[in-house]
């Protein structure tokens, strides 16, 4: 009995561990990611495992019309979420500028002479104007121009996206809407597009991301306005706003890019890719040992 209890909690922990909104919750002491610290996780090499969800189709009108299958590689429940916090901690990292300054007291202007003789003023003694203790002066410790970057690999990154997209579609926080680009093919509605919304179940007060291959003009001016909905499209993707949305709504051609980009099938294409930069990477050490070869018959140019 003791035994069953400690695997049906484990199932839970497992799945709490999945769920889209646990990600951004604070991880614990283990689990954090410091770059510069002496114990910083190693995830170069993660165990992969693949999970098939089978996702409901939507007509414009909001009836169901079929189901689509999203295969993913997803990590194990075990690393998941240390994955998908370092990919996310990445983000946000990378996209500081590091511009902010402050100048120090060697770097104010003024300060030159001396505000007031040592003695004989019953004030506190006083050698530069340019004193952190001063309005004015320097600042101590301020912040720097600096360098925030981080680096990740780029399997991880990937596979931490897929598993954020795996754990809402297991979930039951995706669904795939057929083409509806016609539909406002005459003119942008907003007014129609929050109907449409409203027919396959989405709140317009709920965040939402629609993501889409082919971004219409119009399909754009139509939901622009509506402050929870976000639109992608693959070049846009990221893992912040997989997150931070509760509903991920896609057509048919993104259901396919997300399969063959994020899908088991791309795994054998990333070790042919990483094996094409490293023969790439040893062509010009070959070039610059081979002697050229020049036929008999043609002249190299020297006399």
């Amino acid at each position: 009995m003791m035994q069953a209890a400690a695997s049906a909690s484990a199932s839970a922990s497992a799945s709490a561990a999945l769920s889209p909104s646990s990600f951004l919750a604070p991880l614990p002491l283990a689990l954090r990611y410091n770059p510069h610290g002496p114990h910083s996780l190693r995830l170069a090499r993660l165990q992969v495992r693949a999970d098939q969800a089978t996702l409901p189709v939507l007509s414009f009108s909001g009836d169901r019309v079929g189901s689509a299958s999203l295969d993913l590689r997803s990590a194990p429940p075990s690393t998941a979420r240390a994955v998908v916090h370092r990919a996310l901690l990445t983000d946000q990292q990378n996209s500081r500028r590091g511009t902010a300054s402050t100048l120090t007291r060697s770097e104010v202007r003024g300060g030159g002479r001396k505000p007031f003789q040592q003695k004989k003023t019953g004030r506190a003694r006083r050698g530069s104007q340019r004193t952190p203790l001063r309005p004015g002066g320097g600042v101590i410790f301020g912040p720097k121009p600096r360098d925030w970057s981080i680096k990740i690999n780029r399997k991880e990154k990937r596979l931490a996206i897929s598993t954020a997209l795996s754990s809402a579609a297991s979930a039951a926080d995706a669904f795939v809407v057929e083409d509806f680009s016609h539909q406002f093919q005459a003119a942008p509605r907003t007014k129609d597009f929050v109907a449409a919304m409203r027919r396959w179940g989405l709140d317009p007060s709920h965040k939402a991301i629609l993501l889409m291959t082919d971004l219409p003009r119009n399909v754009w001016l139509s939901a622009r306005n509506i402050g929870t909905l976000k639109m992608l499209t693959p070049r846009t993707l990221n893992l912040f706003d997989i997150l931070d949305a509760r509903k991920l709504v896609f057509t048919r051609s993104a259901l396919d890019y997300l399969n063959d980009m994020y899908g088991n099938d791309n795994v054998d294409n990333d070790d042919d890719e990483d094996e094409e930069s490293e023969e790439t990477e040893a062509l010009p050490d070959q070039q610059a040992d081979a002697v050229p070869e020049v036929d008999e018959g043609e002249s190299d140019g020297t006399s």
